[in-house]
């Protein structure tokens, strides 16, 4: 099923069911599925008229809102490439996406549009910029493209939204990598990829019409894209937009939502705030002690909205002791696995049989096998199914260096596989340390066991040369202390080299739990927050120990 069809049979099948929740003015608005597709035939009636064809990109630089969803729809459906980008990229990196995809026309937010005026002589395709929410700022006399407000019209005679033939193979979104260790790659999606990989989301997790999706991560994202947009409109389900992320509470509350998708920071913030108000009151500390668990859970379901049957975690490896903790409080947890190039998801815990510390077993249709595994039986994962990307945009060899004969993705990401088939995801292969003695060192194996120091807030663990030392490489970490938590210790707030002191020391009681070998030698104390990318990965290619 190509994306048009699918938006086509969900608004033949729900017209008038709500599609879309979100909030403006502070009150909560609502689109349905025929409303949805109405709009999204206007946007592709307008890029009609502006000269999009089949085969052009199209670049989207908005943040999440019901318009970038009809505004993605009405890309597609003319045959056309989106180029879903991040509001919050700099200058450089918009140069190089819409430079490296030949954009001709953007559709963008207000604040993103200063961006594209001021890079606008690096894009030579570029010709037109449309701003989604108001009337543009106002460009130099200089500026080169057009610049205006986008205006969707109704169509007339054979409306634009039929007018390309789609199929399996039609490029549907140019996706340009998260840049965790370098410049950005454009993997190109198809209909069929996304299709694909919807379809066996919603047999994994078994959506039903009447589930409400709350909407948190970045469309932009892979990720969020697949399974908070076509999982729930393949399904008839609704999709509930955040405000923002600091009302992620407001809105669990208000929308009661049944499904939340979201990165384990989001998560392990949300766990922290259920926790602590477990820990005030009394009543509950109580019961907990005592085993009687239902009146704790079922009060902490209602802050959540009380219908949430479940939750996902992906996008960065989560650690397990935080699904444990979401169980015991009677909130269903489970963490799967992907990447852009796949569409993204390649593996999900079962709901009625999790495993937590594993990814899961892979979705239906999609086969995993391990390269080059060792004695512990851990290699590079490849992935291979009708989600697996066309190959990167204009970039023949790094497409031929990641899919390998027979069609086979290579990720990248080592892991194992047990006899039950469920994966476990050991570290990236270029993060791989590797010791004089050539032992295997996985940084996030190392920084999951940093992270127990309730004084630590976020750690990088990276390799570093001893000149001294021909061969092998040394264990490092970057450490960036939780100021607010040593402050609570120490009831006052403390000099540097105090902070660096208590971290220390905390840290060598949690890596007693570690071989000694996977130690960090060199520690490097840092005060502010590790850059990362919108999905709260960090850009390990920032940083090093040398």
């Amino acid at each position: 099923m190509d994306l048009r069809a699918m938006l086509d049979t969900a608004a033949d099948r729900h017209r008038g069911r709500t599609a879309m929740r979100y909030k403006r003015d502070g009150a909560w608005w609502t689109r349905s599925y025929g409303e949805l597709r109405d709009r999204a035939r206007a946007v592709a009636e307008a890029l009609w008229a502006e000269g999009v064809r089949p085969g052009d990109r199209v670049a989207l630089f908005h943040d999440n809102a019901p318009e970038w969803v009809e505004t993605y729809f009405g890309i597609v459906a003319l045959g056309a490439a989106a180029v879903p980008m991040d509001p919050k990229l700099r200058e450089q990196e918009v140069a190089h996406i819409l430079t490296d995809a030949g954009v001709a026309l953007v559709l963008c937010g207000r604040q993103p549009c200063r961006i594209v005026r001021a890079v606008e002589d690096r894009a030579p395709a570029l010709r037109s910029v449309f701003t989604l929410d108001g009337p543009p700022p106002s460009p130099a006399d200089a500026a080169r493209a057009r610049y205006a407000e986008f205006s969707p019209v109704r169509p007339a005679g054979t409306p634009a939204w039929s007018r390309a033939a789609l199929t399996a193979d039609t490029p549907a979104s140019l996706l340009y990598t998260s840049g965790t260790t370098g410049r950005a790659k454009g993997a190109l999606l198809t209909h069929g990829n996304f299709g694909a990989n919807a379809q066996s989301c919603v047999k994994a997790i078994r959506v039903r019409p009447d589930d409400n999706f709350l909407l948190v991560l970045p469309l932009h994202h892979s990720f969020a894209f697949t399974t908070n947009l076509l999982v729930p409109i393949l399904a008839g389900a609704e999709i509930s937009f955040v405000e923002s992320l600091k009302a992620v509470g407001d809105s669990l509350r208000e929308v009661s939502p049944t499904i939340l998708l979201a990165v384990p920071l989001l998560l392990e913030k949300l766990y922290r705030r259920l926790e602590a108000g477990v820990r005030e009151k009394r009543l509950a500390r109580w019961l907990l002690a005592a085993g009687l668990y239902g009146p704790v859970r079922r009060a902490v379901r209602a802050r959540l909205g009380g219908r949430l049957r479940l939750m996902v975690s992906g996008g960065a490896p989560c650690d397990p002791a935080l699904l444990l903790g979401f169980a015991r409080l009677g909130l269903p947890a489970i963490e799967g696995y992907g990447l852009t190039e796949a569409g993204p998801v390649v593996s999900l815990n079962p709901p009625e049989a999790p495993r937590p510390g594993t990814v899961g077993r892979p979705l239906p249709g999609t086969e995993v096998r391990l390269l080059d595994a060792d004695a512990a039986g851990v290699g590079e994962l490849a992935v291979r199914g009708p989600n697996v990307m066309a190959g990167y945009f204009n970039n023949p060899e790094a497409t031929r260096a990641a899919i390998l004969d027979g069609g086979w993705l290579a990720t990248g990401d080592l892991a194992s596989v047990d006899a039950d088939g469920y994966i476990t995801i050991c570290g990236r292969r270029k993060a791989l340390i590797v010791n004089r003695e050539g032992k295997n060192i996985y940084p996030e194996e190392v920084e999951q066991q940093i992270g127990r120091s309730p004084f630590v807030l976020e750690s990088l663990v990276l390799a570093y040369r001893d000149p001294a030392e021909p061969t092998g490489e040394r264990v490092g970490a970057i450490i960036v202390p939780n100021l607010d938590a040593i402050v609570l210790h120490l009831g006052r707030k403390p000099a540097v080299p105090e902070v660096e002191q208590l971290v220390r020391d905390d840290l060598r009681r949690v890596l007693n739990e570690i071989a000694e070998y996977k130690h960090p030698r060199r520690i490097r104390i840092h005060f502010e927050e590790l850059e990362k990318t919108s999905t709260a990965k960090i850009k390990r290619f920032l940083y090093q120990l040398d």
